[in-house]
C-alpha cells in the first residue's frame, strides 16, 4: 500500500514539447516553473469524467482510488479486478468506477494517456499500464524516457501519435484532472492505495475472499 501523500506536495507536471510546465499548487524539486502566462486554452475549464465498467443501475456501486505507479494498485488489478469483473461487473451486479490518484507526475501522465482514447480505451489501456508498470516506470525519475515510454504505450493501445501527443501536452486537462483529484481525496478521505468504497462505506485494500461478503450482503440489502 503506498501511503498517499499531502495534497501541497502533490508533483503534477504535464510535457509541454521538450519540456516540462509545472501546474499550480504543487512542487517538485526537479521541475521547471509553471509559464508566466499560461495559453488561453490551458484557463478553459475542462469537465473530468468518472471512468467505469458496468451498468449504471446495478445495485451495487465500487469506487476504487488507484494510482498507475502503486505497486500494490497493479496486484489489485491483477487479480482481485479481474474475479470482481467476472462474477459482478459483468453480470449486471456492480458497477465499478474508477479514480485515479496521482503521488507523482507520472501518475498523472499515465492517467493522461489512458484517458486521451476516452472510456471506451480507458481500461484497456490501463490494463497495459498495470501489466508493464515496471517496465515503463524502468527509467526511474529520468521525465523524458518515461514520457516516451507511456507515448509508446498509447500508441500501441491503437490511438495516432499525434493524438498521444496532443493528450500529453494538455495542460487545461492536467490542472483539471489535479484539481478533481484533490477534491475527490478530501470528500473521500483517500489516505493510500489502493482504496475501496463498497456502496458508500470505505475499505483498505483486501484480497478477494474479504470482498466478496462484503458485496453479497450489501446486494442482500
Amino acid at each position: 500500500m503506498m501511503n498517499f501523500p499531502g495534497l501541497a506536495t502533490l508533483a503534477a507536471v504535464v510535457v509541454i514539447g521538450g519540456g516540462l510546465a509545472a501546474v499550480p499548487g504543487a512542487t517538485f524539486a526537479q521541475d521547471t516553473a509553471a509559464p508566466e502566462t499560461a495559453p488561453e486554452a490551458a484557463q478553459e475549464a475542462v469537465t473530468i469524467a468518472d471512468m467505469s465498467m458496468g451498468s449504471p443501475d446495478a445495485p451495487v456501486t465500487i469506487i476504487e482510488y488507484g494510482s498507475f505507479t502503486c505497486p500494490h494498485c497493479a496486484s489489485f488489478h491483477a487479480n482481485q479486478l479481474q474475479s470482481l469483473q467476472a462474477d459482478y461487473i459483468d453480470t449486471g451486479k456492480v458497477q465499478f468506477i474508477f479514480r485515479e490518484v496521482y503521488f507523482d507526475r507520472f501518475g498523472l501522465w499515465a492517467s493522461m494517456v489512458a484517458r486521451c482514447g476516452g472510456e471506451m480505451r480507458f481500461f484497456g489501456i490501463s490494463d497495459v499500464l498495470y501489466d508493464t508498470q515496471a517496465d515503463w516506470i524502468a527509467g526511474g525519475q529520468d521525465p523524458a524516457l518515461i514520457a516516451d515510454n507511456l507515448r509508446r504505450i498509447g500508441i500501441g493501445a491503437g490511438l495516432e501519435a499525434d493524438q498521444v501527443d496532443a493528450c500529453m501536452r494538455d495542460e487545461a486537462t492536467a490542472r483539471a484532472l489535479v484539481a478533481w483529484f484533490e477534491e475527490n481525496a478530501r470528500t473521500d478521505g483517500i489516505e493510500a492505495t489502493p482504496t475501496l468504497i463498497i456502496d458508500g462505506v470505505k475499505y483498505s485494500n483486501m484480497a478477494y475472499s474479504e470482498m466478496q461478503p462484503i458485496i453479497d450482503a450489501a446486494l442482500a440489502d
